[in-house]
């Protein structure tokens, strides 16, 4: 599969990586330029190139989405458009600045992004997950110790794409709901960084 990424920080990085190593092709960008991603194009081998945000939306069948969120609408939402769309992002005001609809609780930032990306299939991932923690405790499946990944999406067929790569990277992807959903693993909530097993985080999600 053909995955963009925008965005080359931690969690952008780290998914080129597991996206390469599991067999994908993946374009890699920043904001910065495709000059500046030299070295971890070459430390990924032949699968991945570097791009700017709109080759990799271009790119991909599927574009991880993994800027700060008060970013989002740099995004090149006619190149998305159509594309299913990882969103990453969490809502932090002292980065992002304060946006009314988030701190009244009115929307989640998957649907603020939602509504920039009107063409593109959303879906929630990766987000509740540290950096580290997904470089380094992917299992196989059926491991005891496996850990799983909430998502959410209004779109089911782009969920199943999603949940099969989340899969194939070492976790097991557990389905919380509809896009607006987002907002029960989003920072602050108990399904936030907990690394838990797939069985204890739909339990906190029918609570």
């Amino acid at each position: 599969m053909r995955i963009g990424i925008i965005g080359a920080g931690h969690i952008g990085g780290t998914l080129a990586r597991l996206f390469t190593r599991a067999g994908h092709e993946v374009a890699v960008s920043n904001s910065r330029g495709p000059d500046t991603l030299r070295g971890l194009v070459a430390e990924l081998g032949d699968r991945a190139r570097a791009a700017t945000p709109a080759e990799a939306a271009r790119f991909g069948e599927v574009v991880v989405v993994a800027i700060p969120f008060g970013r989002y609408r740099e995004l090149p939402a006619d190149a998305l458009a159509g594309k299913i769309v990882i969103d990453t992002n969490n809502y932090f005001p002292q980065r992002d600045g304060n946006i009314p609809e988030l701190a009244a609780g009115r929307a989640t930032s998957s649907e603020l992004l939602q509504r920039h990306l009107s063409g593109a299939r959303l879906v929630k991932a990766f987000n509740a997950i540290r950096w580290d923690h997904l470089r380094d405790l992917g299992r196989p499946a059926g491991a005891p110790d496996r850990i799983a990944i909430p998502i959410a999406g209004d779109d089911a067929e782009a969920k199943a794409v999603v949940g099969k790569l989340i899969d194939q990277l070492g976790f097991d992807p557990v389905d919380a709901g509809g896009l607006a959903e987002g907002r029960r693993f989003q920072p602050g909530t108990p399904l936030f960084v907990t690394d838990l097993p797939a069985g204890e985080v739909r339990r906190r999600l029918a609570a």
